[in-house]
């Protein structure tokens, strides 16, 4: 909810931008401000989509190993194990069922 509120607010401030920069006057001065925050925020929610992975349900796949790390997530309340591919060195969270 709140990702999806960002990302209307980064998109309002990006067309904010350009339309006042296509009418020109005397609010040409915000343009920068306007561009520069929309385009910031958008890119800053799509690397947050890219780096952070959501937790799974599931079983862990047998080339990930356990790195013992446990953590309750703050989201959903589960309680989440690490694993590891040491092939990729991409980490993975799993909820553990209870």
């Amino acid at each position: 909810m709140l990702t999806t509120i960002a990302s209307l607010l980064g998109a309002l401030l990006l067309l904010a931008g350009i339309v006042t920069a296509v009418i020109g006057g005397v609010f040409i001065v915000f343009v920068p401000q306007l561009v520069i925050g929309g385009v910031l925020l958008l890119v800053g929610l799509a690397i947050e989509r890219w780096r952070y992975k959501p937790i799974v349900h599931g079983q862990a796949e047998p080339r990930w190993t356990d790195t013992g790390e446990r953590f309750v997530d703050p989201e959903t309340g589960a309680l989440t194990a690490v694993y590891l591919d040491a092939a990729s060195g991409e980490r993975h969270y799993l909820a553990i069922e209870k």
